[in-house]
């Protein structure tokens, strides 16, 4: 609203600007008198003036409007950071209170969970040992191909010398 208002205040002093600047040009006749002229050269300063101050203010409110929309869009993030570092303490909590009073083992589902666990643990070093062969794997092709390129660009040249040879003779 007050965006809104501002805007109008720069068109009209705009306005206002270019009134007297034409009457300046297309009124010679009173021109000629030294009181017109100072008085439409004060309306011209004071529209001027006026444009600079509301085009200014307009400005200013446009930087506040973003100035407000980011500091409220970070205590919103400050806010949601807090609360979610408050649920990670409280599931670590629930989560050492498990593990420290299910040691006994007497339980079936824990059991069958810790085997389970073991097995995926298992799978795990399987998968990043499958992987770590598919990485030298690669490094070894990439090498080999490196190696054929060099080789096929080497005779490339000396089909290409051995072929400038023969044309010349």
């Amino acid at each position: 609203m007050v965006c809104a208002i501002l805007l109008l205040f720069f068109l009209d002093a705009v306005r206002e600007m270019w009134k007297y600047s034409n009457v300046e040009h297309s009124d010679a006749s009173h021109a000629s008198h030294l009181d017109t002229q100072m008085q439409t050269h004060m309306r011209l300063f004071r529209a001027q003036r006026n444009m600079y101050i509301s085009g200014f203010a307009g400005f200013l409110c446009l930087v506040i409007n973003r100035l407000v929309y980011l500091i409220s869009g970070n205590a919103t993030l400050q806010a949601e950071k807090e609360a979610a570092l408050k649920q990670a303490e409280s599931a670590s909590r629930a989560a050492q209170s498990v593990l420290s009073g299910g040691d006994g083992g007497d339980n079936p589902e824990t059991k069958a969970l810790k085997e389970k666990c073991a097995k995926l643990e298992k799978d795990l070093s399987s998968a990043n040992k499958n992987v770590e062969s598919m990485k030298s794997q690669a490094e070894n092709l990439t090498a080999e191909y490196d190696r054929l390129m060099e080789e096929k660009d080497r005779l490339e040249r000396k089909v290409n010398i051995m072929g400038d040879d023969k044309k010349d003779d």
